[in-house]
């Protein structure tokens, strides 16, 4: 008989065994009782509008003809047909080609859907996503799409993308499994933003792993010819310079699919380029394309009496606008060091005269942003109360936020008289300017250390010269050696892409439910590098900010730190903010139609728009086309 000591069981690992066993065990059962979720779409704070089974969109025609062109304009230039590389510039619209595992749809806020996905599946704790591809999923060619197609995507974004985005990625992915050829899983970190995890991995493009391992590509680099997507249109011509000319693919995998009834309903979609807005305006006017959404309140204002206007050919409207203002502002480069003091910042912003330019220049159709989330409830008012107080009052404990944010008014833009110059303002700034040691000299400049006090506007645009020249005039008044340096559309994009400027007008597009995306704009990690964070703002509040969005586990939560987080930007002062109206003006050919009503936030023009037969047959028996 064996002599089961004490010592001979501890000597042959016994009790080492048997413990892994009972582990084992207990996991299986751990995992067992785990809930986990298989569903056709995912939302952090609600229930899905759309069933399983629903038909087609709500705000979609269903029976829209397809046929047909939609032309628009671009301004300037491109060299390459790949949208995801800092290199060259990429042709408009170039991400038509690629589509992403989940969609949103133009009448929900922070809903995804199952789209080249069947089904997803998560736990409670979202410690991991597994997405079941839709085996009908090919790509443009007619190959099949794979989860190794996916992995590889991922993997591309994560070691190829932007900086900013692959640091986003970096903190939020602990690997990607391929499970079967149609189910991949992505394991998430442990302190990665909840909210971020499944919209972000299930929002990447996929591209095709063969094509890029065939052609021996990268995702950062120029080329132009476009990677290998699974999306509804490809590229059927590019003329350098003039034009670009996407096709409907007539073998898109998802023709028949709910999400996409009623919608990619153009045979055709082009591109026209022009040098600028102005050429772009009169190329309209001759029918060199045929949709344009209007920018220039002076050219809606005044503009619109030519011909084909008058003879019916196109029509003119204004179209209800739900969506948050894009954060359209002048914004001052802080990786210069003149602009590190924020009274030369408070200075600068108080010589914009935006009331004299609403009725002089953009004949009263703007109205002024002050917030981040301007027209929306997440903007930030009055002074902080309740929970947000509470929030805002941990960061000034710490020591990262001076007391006075918790007394004083969210910051606005300043507001001026009914002249150019404001003489109220102007001596407000000046003071802000001495005691910042800009003194003014014999022949009217500011100097400190010996340097004027430069400041050069950057812009690609001549329609923003009547806009920029008196803000130039204003601050010339003041004492700044400002002036307006208007250059190509090609130089701008180099320039800009190595923040070699002092201001250029930006915008910053917020949404309803925003996340750790957020760092691309404001976080001090990627300042130096992303492309989203012009002026290189970097503070550790913001960033904390940032946490506490991504990390908010209800509306009422998320609502509360993004107000915080909109307070604490605009006391930055970097941005100087521009305009915004709440309709899209719009003017098209009368042969373009849409649904009644329109979903809140999305104009959806080239999405869910068609081209009437009977219309469009009129206008060519007119020569208007």
């Amino acid at each position: 008989m064996f002599n089961f000591s004490f010592s001979y069981l501890r000597a042959n690992g016994f009790f080492q065994l048997l413990a892994i066993f009972l582990a084992f065990i207990f996991l299986n059962e751990a995992r067992a009782n785990e809930k986990i979720t298989v569903s056709t779409g995912f939302s952090n704070f609600g229930e899905l509008k759309y069933s399983k089974d629903f038909d087609h969109l709500d705000y979609v025609n269903p029976s829209a003809p397809k046929g047909g062109e939609i032309s628009i304009w671009a301004n300037g230039t491109f060299d390459s047909m790949n949208p995801y590389s800092r290199k060259g510039t990429s042709g408009s619209l170039s991400s038509i080609f690629f589509e992403e595992l989940l969609t949103s749809t133009a009448d929900e806020i922070g809903t995804v859907y199952c789209f080249m996905c069947s089904t997803l599946e998560y736990p409670e704790d979202l410690s991991w996503v597994v997405f079941n591809l839709r085996p009908e999923v090919t790509f443009s060619d007619g190959s099949k799409l794979t989860a190794e197609d996916v992995s590889f995507s991922y993997k591309l974004f994560l070691t190829e993308g932007l900086v900013s985005f692959r640091a986003v990625l970096s903190k939020l992915v602990k690997k990607v499994e391929v499970l079967e050829s149609n189910k991949i899983k992505f394991y998430f970190l442990e302190d990665a933003p909840l909210r971020d995890r499944i919209e972000t991995v299930g929002g990447l493009p996929v591209f095709s792993q063969k094509w890029f391992t065939e052609n021996e590509a990268g995702l950062d680099e120029s080329r132009l010819e476009p990677a290998l997507g699974t999306g509804p249109y490809v590229l059927d011509s590019y003329d350098i310079n003039q034009e670009i000319l996407y096709k409907r693919n007539e073998n898109y995998w998802a023709r028949d699919l709910n999400f996409t009834k009623g919608r990619n309903n153009f045979d055709f979609i082009r591109v026209e380029y022009f040098g600028d807005s102005n050429a772009a305006f009169e190329g309209f006017k001759s029918g060199a394309y045929t949709f344009r959404i209007e920018n220039s309140s002076k050219q809606w204002a005044t503009g619109y009496d030519f011909p084909a206007l008058n003879k019916g050919h196109i029509v003119k409207r204004e179209l209800r606008d739900g969506t948050i203002a894009t954060g359209q502002s002048f914004v001052m480069n802080l990786r210069k060091e003149k602009f590190k003091d924020i009274k030369v910042r408070e200075a600068l912003s108080l010589m914009f005269n935006f009331e004299w330019s609403n009725a002089t220049l953009f004949y009263g159709l703007y109205a002024r942003i002050n917030s981040f989330w301007e027209n929306s409830d997440l903007a930030a008012i009055g002074v902080p109360e309740g929970e947000e107080l509470d929030l805002l009052a941990e960061l000034v404990d710490e020591g990262l936020l001076s007391t006075e944010i918790l007394t004083n008014p969210a910051i606005s833009a300043p507001t001026s008289g009914s002249r150019q110059l404001d003489r109220k303002n102007l001596r407000a700034a000046s003071k802000l300017l001495d005691d910042a040691g800009w003194v003014v000299g014999d022949d009217g400049k500011r100097r400190k250390d010996g340097k004027t006090l430069d400041v050069e506007f950057l812009e690609a645009s001549p329609a923003f010269d009547r806009i920029v020249n008196p803000f130039v005039e204003n601050l010339i008044s003041l004492g700044v050696n400002a002036k307006l340096n208007r250059i190509d559309y090609a130089q701008y994009t180099n320039r800009t892409r190595s923040f070699d400027f002092d201001i250029v007008t930006d915008q910053f597009r917020m949404s309803y439910e925003p996340g750790s995306g957020l760092k691309q704009y404001f976080g001090s990690e990627t300042a130096k590098e992303s492309l989203f964070n012009s002026m290189g703002v970097s503070s550790p509040a913001i960033d904390r900010l940032i946490d506490f969005i991504s990390g908010a586990s209800s509306k009422a939560d998320l609502r509360i730190a993004v107000r915080a987080l909109d307070r604490v930007l605009r006391a930055e002062k970097f941005w100087i903010p521009q305009w915004y109206k709440d309709v899209h003006t719009v003017a098209y050919f009368d042969m373009f139609e849409h649904p009644e009503p329109l979903p809140p936030y999305s104009l959806g023009y080239l999405d869910f728009w068609w081209v009437n037969p009977e219309k469009e047959a009129k206008l060519k028996a007119e020569g208007a086309l």
